[in-house]
Parts: C-alpha cells; structure tokens; sequence
C-alpha cells in the first residue's frame, strides 16, 4: 500500500491517550478518558483543517486502540490509506498524569508497531506532487529501524524535491542520553529545509542559551524557528544572517501539552500559504495558544485562523522577510 497523492505527509507514531477526567493525578482520579495522540498526526490535521490536503502515514495495531487512532484522524480529513496495520504488535498507549508541577507523561510504547518501522516503509511514502514532508525527533528516537526510515524519508525528499520540516521534539524519556540524542538529532537537523526547535530544548542538547547559539550550532542548510516558550519565536533565513521575531501572546495556560504541535501546524500552514515570515511565526503562536488553554492535545481551527492570500508554494528566506537580531520587536 501507498500513501495517497497529498500535498503534505506525515510520518510518526500515533498511540492511545489515557487523560484523568477530573484533573486529579493517575493516583487518585476516579475517571479516565481515552483519546489519541501523537506529534505528526496532530500537525496533519491542523493542516487538514488549515485547508491543505494531508496525508499521515505510519503502523498501528490490529486492536481497538489501532482502529481508534485511525478513525479519529480520518474523520479530521487526513487521508490515513499509507497507515499499515500491524497484527504481530500492539498500538502504543501513553497516560498524562496531572499534577500541581505540571503534567507528566508516562509512555507504554516500546515495542509497538509504529516503533517497529524502518527504512522499507519509505516504500509507502509516495512524494510525487507533495510539496512538504514533516517529521520529527519522536521518530528517530523509537528505535534503530526508525532512525533509518527518518534518514530514507529525507534522503527520498532531497532527490524527488520535496520540502523536508523537521521538529526537533526532543523526548527524553525515549533516548538513552542527551548526548546520544543530541548528535542525532543535530544530523538530522541539517537535512531539512525548516527546522522548529525549542530554546530549552537546544540548551539541553547542544549547551547552546539563546536562539542565535542553536543558529550557529545547526549551521542548517535551511530555515531555522527557534520557540521560546511566553517569550517568542524567531525564525532564521537559509542565510543565517538577522532574524524575524514575534511575541507569543499572552495565555492564561491550561496545559502545555500538544502547544508545539500546533505552532508547528500553524506556522507551515502559514508557509505553504505563501505568507511572510511575521505572519507564518504569528499563526503559529495563535495556534499553540488554543492549545495551552486545553486540556486537549488538538483543539480544531476556527475560521478566524486561516490565513488568507499569499502565494502558493512561497519558500522561507528572502532577505526582505527579516530584520537584523538586534532590532527585533
């Protein structure tokens, strides 16, 4: 089986989502609801309600959970026909325990069928006519197969001329190191042709502070979103030279949960657009504050976020988009 002509796919794990009803921790909350989620998924239907054709592609079990996944992203729109599934491993299961530091995140992912991917199941991912394969560092972090599918996928991006986004999205628990992680995901970094990272996350993994240390330590051969949490996000040209920045709205947050996702969805719904730099880092913003005022890792859009005009197929870097770091605002 292929994936479907899309001008957009999404490639990664989607598991079952156990959420307290009641807000209390996994200890003593009587009440459990079962969602789905996962990274790429949510980014495609994001896209999907954005207006663009999107196509998720991975492996589920042959068990409720698996038939749960799928159908919830399809009835988003998102064309799921490159999704295989498995009848040897299960669906993954992960469970948000809430808590008054925050929610943690307790994964039972290991040895699912997505984790079970590797680089034969670029064979499914037809790019013909696609515009932008996303990925993320959930992927290459889920086991060794998986690494390989992520750098086949963008291997088969570069020659068939595919725009490749990559969201660093860094996980701990899933990697042995930072270290380890780290190299791994700097590589794969500098493949793409848009790269969103967190500043946390760049100071974890590569000891770099501010978002013009991640530039200088990427060096990526494209453009660069750097997300600082309330603060802002900037994005770099291919160049590498002075940057675009736009505040993050103020949010009364709810839950953090699934807020990259959504800027990440936003800010290349805004790309394939053809909108401007300020405009694209601005829809990402909107989106992700959805996000941090629910509870729900996916909030569907609004006709309120579509971003109208623009020219189809705009890529990010041209120098009239940017403005020197020093004058940001």
């Amino acid at each position: 089986m292929r994936s479907p002509r899309a001008r957009v796919v999404c490639v990664g794990e989607t598991m079952a989502q156990v959420t307290p009803v009641d807000g209390e921790g996994l200890e003593r909350s009587r009440a459990l609801r079962l969602a789905v989620a996962g990274a790429e998924s949510t980014v495609a239907q994001y896209l999907a309600d954005l207006g663009h054709r999107a196509a998720w592609v991975s492996r589920v079990g042959d068990d409720p959970f698996g038939r749960r996944v799928v159908t919830a992203v399809a009835s988003r729109g998102v064309d799921v026909s490159g999704v295989l599934t498995d009848p040897a491993a299960p669906t993954g299961v992960y469970f948000k325990d809430p808590g008054p530091a925050g929610t943690r995140v307790h994964y039972y992912r290991a040895g699912s069928a997505a984790s079970l991917m590797g680089p034969g199941d670029a064979d499914r991912v037809d790019l013909a006519g696609v515009r932008l394969l996303h990925l993320t560092g959930i992927t290459p972090a889920l086991s060794e197969g998986c690494a390989a599918l992520t750098r086949a996928l963008m291997e088969r991006a570069a020659d068939s001329g595919t725009l490749v986004s990559f969201d660093v999205n860094h996980r701990p628990a899933l990697w042995g190191s930072s270290a380890h992680a780290g190299a791994v995901l700097c590589d794969l970094a500098r493949r793409a042709d848009v790269v969103l990272v967190g500043r946390d996350e760049g100071e974890t993994l590569w000891g770099t502070p501010t978002a013009e240390d991640i530039r200088d330590r990427l060096a990526p051969r494209g453009t660069l979103v750097v997300k600082d949490g309330s603060v802002g996000a900037v994005e770099f040209p291919a160049s590498g030279a002075g940057g675009v920045f736009v505040a993050a709205p103020v949010v009364d947050v709810v839950e953090a949960v699934g807020a990259g996702d959504a800027f990440a969805a936003g800010y290349l719904g805004a790309l394939l657009d053809g909108a401007a730099a300020r405009e694209r880092l601005a829809l990402g913003h909107r989106l992700a504050g959805r996000t941090l005022r629910s509870v729900e890792d996916y909030v569907p859009v609004e006709e309120e976020d579509h971003v109208p005009g623009g020219e189809e197929g705009h890529v990010p870097g041209g120098e009239e988009d940017h403005v020197p770091a020093g004058e940001r605002d």
